[in-house]
């Protein structure tokens, strides 16, 4: 089996404690503090895992990177990453239990780490850039940022329509943009698709993001690719005149917002209600209990979905090591963190979404490229601009 081997067969039984303690915070990213998005919610119940689920994470899937890593022991793998949620560090800490490499994990908002890694140029301690969204990853990918890579691991476990053609990126977990109601007042009539909500009869009902965000110019570039520019800038334009208030704040504030009778539809990622569903507040169980969920457009393309992800940063130091850690990211243990972590939705067969999420049933996915769509993303934001969403 080789030292190696050796090595991480006694890390299945042993403790770390690393799980990005704070010293093991580097003094960069004391200096750029995480940035936590408002409406994210940060239950104790999201909390790291168990030992038993450690356990797994160590024994599960080690031959998929470790033998390409000599000296692990001896090596930190840079990630910076844009995912603002502890329960990630779970992540972390897993690798460095199957890989002996350790974790330096500097967390910034995305523009904030393109910048920073353009500002260090070839010298880069960076490795892996990990953000939420196509369109982020696209960003990158078109400012040199990420180094195209071919993994028969990724490739085999990530679906195709998840990940960049040439490599540059792949998702690991998805959302779906979902529209939510109040159970006590029922679905509107009539309200299947995503093009449905711009009809007349819906006025004064929506609640969403402003168009700048990220879900919403996403959202806007599935429906671009289905209908073309002049359909969809129609489309906007009912949106706008059917929403409930003028946008404003995150997707848990349109749930709530949606509860508490202003307007009756809110349009959100399914993981915030998830994350409603299992606050340490009461209030928030509560409004979780109270909404329900339409999958929209399953008699066609299906419902949106967007992507978390990651890419090899083009100087990483680490290469090895760095595609080693997407290569586990697509792993089942992995992929089960990501499920019960955040509530968000795995990417490969053999993981399940959490129970909650299960709850709300199977539906169809939009498959549309991610890449596609992240292409899509500046004409779409210009199209609900001009359509007068703001």
């Amino acid at each position: 089996m080789g030292n190696m081997g050796v090595r991480l067969a006694r890390q299945t039984c042993e403790w770390f404690s690393f799980a990005i303690s704070p010293s093991h915070r580097t003094q960069e990213t004391a200096m750029h503090p995480p940035i936590r998005r408002p409406d994210t919610l940060r239950p104790d119940t999201l909390r790291p895992a168990t030992l038993r689920r450690r356990s797994l994470l160590a024994a599960a899937g080690a031959a998929l990177f470790a033998p390409g890593l000599a000296g692990a022991q001896d090596r930190t793998l840079a990630i910076y990453s844009s995912r603002h949620y502890d329960t990630d560090r779970e992540l972390y800490d897993g690798f460095t239990r199957q890989s002996g490499v350790r974790v330096r994990l500097i967390e910034a908002n995305v523009d904030q780490l393109l910048e920073r890694i353009r500002a260090e140029g070839a010298n880069s301690p960076a490795d892996v850039l990990v953000t939420v969204d196509a369109g982020r990853l696209a960003r990158a990918q078109e400012a040199g940022v990420l180094l195209p890579i071919r993994s028969a691991v990724l490739d085999q476990r990530i679906p195709a329509h998840l990940r960049d053609p040439d490599g540059a990126w792949y998702g690991f977990s998805t959302r779906a943009r979902v529209v939510m109601y109040d159970r006590a007042q029922g679905l509107p009539a009539g309200l299947a698709r995503y093009e449905d909500l711009a009809r007349p009869e819906f006025r004064g009902m929506v609640s969403t993001r402003s168009s700048s965000n990220i879900y919403s110019i996403g959202w806007t570039a599935s429906v671009l690719a289905a209908n073309g520019p002049e359909a969809t800038e129609a489309w906007a334009r009912g949106i706008a005149a059917n929403l409930s208030r003028p946008p404003q704040g995150g997707d848990t504030d349109q749930i709530r917002a949606v509860a508490a009778g202003q307007g009756r539809l809110a349009i959100s990622n399914t993981y915030y209600l998830g994350l409603l569903h299992r606050s340490a507040r009461a209030e928030d169980r509560a409004v979780a209990e109270r909404m329900a969920v339409l999958f929209p457009n399953q008699g066609d393309r299906g419902t949106h979905v967007n992507i978390s992800g990651a890419g090899v940063v083009r100087t990483a130091p680490n290469r090895d090591a760095a595609q080693a850690f997407l290569e586990y990211l697509s792993s089942a243990p992995a992929q089960s963190i990501f499920a019960d972590g955040n509530m968000e939705y795995p990417v490969v067969a053999d993981a399940q979404p959490h129970a909650f999420l299960r709850s709300l049933g199977d539906f169809r996915q939009d498959p549309l490229n991610a890449a596609r769509m992240a292409a899509l993303s500046p004409e779409a934001l210009r199209i609900m601009q001009r359509a007068g969403w703001r």
